[in-house]
C-alpha cells in the first residue's frame, strides 16, 4: 500500500515567505528609524544643555529654561547643578516618545559662572520644562 505524499503542492509557499519577510523588514526599519531619532534627540539635548548652562552662568536662569523648551525634545527636563566654581546643566529626555523603552537620553554641559553671579542663585525657580 502506497502512502500519499505529504506535500502535494507548494502553491502559496512563496506568498507566505514574502509576508514573513516583509514583516521582518518593517520591524528592522522601525528600529533603525527609532535609533536615528534617538541620535537626533541626543544631539538636541546636548545643544540645549550647552545653551542653558551658558545662559544660567551669566545669571539668566529663566532664559535657560526657555532655551531648553525651544531646543530640546518636547518632554525634556532641565537640572542645573551648582559646582564650586560653575554650573553643570543636565537635560534628560526619553527617545522618540517612548518608542525605545528603557532608554534615557541625557546631555550635559559645564560652564564657569560669570564674576558676580552666585552659582546657587543661578538655579531656576519652579519646575523644569
Amino acid at each position: 500500500m502506497a502512502l500519499p505524499p505529504r506535500c502535494r503542492d507548494d502553491t502559496g509557499a512563496v506568498t507566505v515567505e514574502a509576508a514573513i519577510s516583509l514583516g521582518a523588514l518593517v520591524a528592522v526599519l522601525t528600529v533603525v528609524l527609532a535609533g536615528l531619532a534617538a541620535v537626533t534627540d541626543q544631539l538636541r539635548c546636548t545643544d540645549a544643555a550647552r545653551e542653558a548652562v551658558r545662559l544660567a552662568a551669566r545669571g539668566d536662569p529663566e532664559a535657560a529654561r526657555r532655551a531648553v523648551a525651544s531646543i530640546a525634545p518636547a518632554d525634556a527636563s532641565l537640572e542645573l547643578v551648582p559646582d564650586a566654581d560653575g554650573l553643570t546643566a543636565v537635560v534628560r529626555s526619553t527617545p522618540v516618545s517612548g518608542l525605545l523603552p528603557g532608554m534615557r537620553i541625557e546631555g550635559t554641559a559645564f560652564a564657569v559662572t560669570e564674576p558676580g553671579v552666585d552659582s546657587a542663585s543661578a538655579m531656576p525657580a519652579g519646575p523644569s520644562p
